[in-house]
């Protein structure tokens, strides 16, 4: 029997939404929608976007029958193998989907079609690269017709990415709450006064905001009033955009240095335990996969990526997730650098993960939804989570074996320097923690299929298989 189920994610958009029929990812193109949608595939507008990565290819297949609107056209995307959210990049990658919409919309109107909407949630990454997965966002340009997009574009990156780059980066998060965007009006009291002088930001977040709150405040039925971009000529539309793009490159984000972008130079591994513990890593990896194909695996408390280009060796994609963001920009910067494809970083603060959010909380996926993974690296971790956020281990390990199929995990015991410094900051009244509780209470979750001990240091690295 044919399962089909409607993404609770895609309900906002008259023009058609995405399902799921035996697993299989599925765009539905209504018949309302086929003017635009058979101008994206006659004008080589979609063929020069998909070419170039811009835009997630897919195949057209017969119709389903699925009770909705009339069909025009049912399409199969290629299928992602994460999907992530505004609020878990770094500022680069915001940046850089803000870019790539902004290119996007440019060659759109050289065809004469236009986004008409900029959410950031319509870009996901491939490694470093954005990639516009909402093909029915792109729809036919009428002369005249101004940017309808503007606002959003302003609320979901120009206000997010100022507030990152001008007050700090973890003002991103601000998009956890702010689901549609962070508000022009909030965003035009938080940033610093001089941000006025600046050209684009005047423009774009104060006077835009100003601009907002004045038509807002008018009575309902107000005549005679004319608004805003009523009408926009197509020079004026280039103009815009050009101005938002300029606005955007202007944006750089100083970030403080923070004791986790230089974990792995400022640690009490010496030069071999480092080179044993990778080489540890590489071969449980390896092994992980020899039992059970691996296609996804996640990094937890990734850092800046160095294990996870060790896991990509052998995946082909390798989720980065760590909660300081100047070691994920870092992170980031180094897969940007190296055209990675298969990383791609993320900012994940482990006790506080991602939750199921927006329209009855299944709109934006939680972290866990998006699991499990074929294999997790939990490298330097437990002890983090144990010590500093007070999770009992049981605890962390019905976390992991409800995240992971397989995983690669080190203990690190009291005795070592770094876990003293830790607790020398704190009482210890962590009398259980201990590697015997912490076999104990793993090995109620997970059988243990390896064991080895690093080199040149009091840790020890453990593969286990999910029970």
């Amino acid at each position: 029997m044919t399962e089909w189920r409607r993404d609770p994610g895609s309900f906002r958009d008259p023009s058609g939404f995405v399902f799921y029929e035996d697993g299989v990812l599925y765009r539905q193109v209504n018949e309302i929608f086929a003017p635009h949608y058979d101008r994206l595939m006659s004008s080589g507008l979609y063929g020069e976007l998909a070419s170039d990565g811009l835009l997630v290819e897919h195949e057209e297949v017969p119709s389903r029958p699925c009770g909705a609107p009339p069909a025009h056209v049912v399409v199969r995307p290629k299928p992602l193998p994460f999907i992530s959210y505004p609020y878990e990049w770094c500022f680069g990658q915001l940046k850089a989907a803000a870019l790539a919409t902004l290119d996007l919309q440019k060659r759109a109107m050289r065809r004469g079609m236009t986004l008409r909407d900029a959410s950031a949630y319509n870009i996901q990454f491939v490694g470093s690269r954005p990639l516009l997965i909402d093909t029915l966002s792109l729809g036919l340009l009428a002369d005249g017709e101004p940017w309808a997009a503007y606002r959003q574009f302003c609320e979901h990156f120009v206000a997010p990415l100022a507030l990152m780059a001008l007050r700090d980066p973890s003002l991103g998060q601000l998009l956890r709450v702010f689901v549609d965007g962070i508000p022009l009006e909030l965003a035009a009291r938080l940033l610093p006064e001089a941000t006025r002088l600046r050209l684009g930001l005047l423009v774009h977040v104060h006077l835009h905001a100003r601009s907002i709150g004045r038509f807002s405040a008018l009575p309902v039925g107000t005549k005679g009033v004319r608004l805003p971009g009523k009408r926009m000529s197509r020079s004026a539309l280039s103009g815009l955009i050009d101005s938002l793009e300029t606005t955007v490159r202007g944006l750089v984000c100083r970030h403080r240095a923070t004791e986790w972008e230089s974990y792995y130079t400022d640690t009490n591994y010496s030069a071999l335990a480092h080179q044993r513990k990778q080489e540890l890593v590489s071969r449980l990896i390896d092994t992980a996969v020899r039992r059970r194909p691996a296609s996804v695996v996640w990094d937890l408390g990734a850092n800046v990526g160095t294990y996870s280009r060790i896991a990509a060796n052998f995946s082909a994609t390798v989720v980065s997730l760590d909660k300081d963001h100047a070691a994920v920009q870092r992170n980031y910067r180094e897969c940007v650098s190296h055209g990675e494809t298969r990383v791609l970083p993320l900012i994940q603060d482990l006790l506080n993960p991602s939750a199921g959010v927006g329209w009855t909380n299944s709109e934006r996926r939680s972290l866990a939804e998006r699991g499990p993974a074929d294999v997790v690296l939990a490298l330097a971790l437990v002890h983090h989570l144990a010590l500093s956020g007070n999770v009992p281990l049981g605890e962390i390990a019905r976390f992991l074996r409800a995240i992971s199929r397989q995983v690669v995990i080190e203990f690190v015991p009291k005795s070592d320097s770094q876990v003293q410094r830790m607790l020398g900051f704190r009482r210890d009244v962590f009398d259980e923690y201990g590697e015997a509780a912490f076999e104990a209470e793993f090995e109620r979750a997970f059988r243990v299929v390896s064991h080895e001990l690093i080199e040149d240091s009091e840790r020890s690295l453990y593969l286990m298989e999910a029970r």
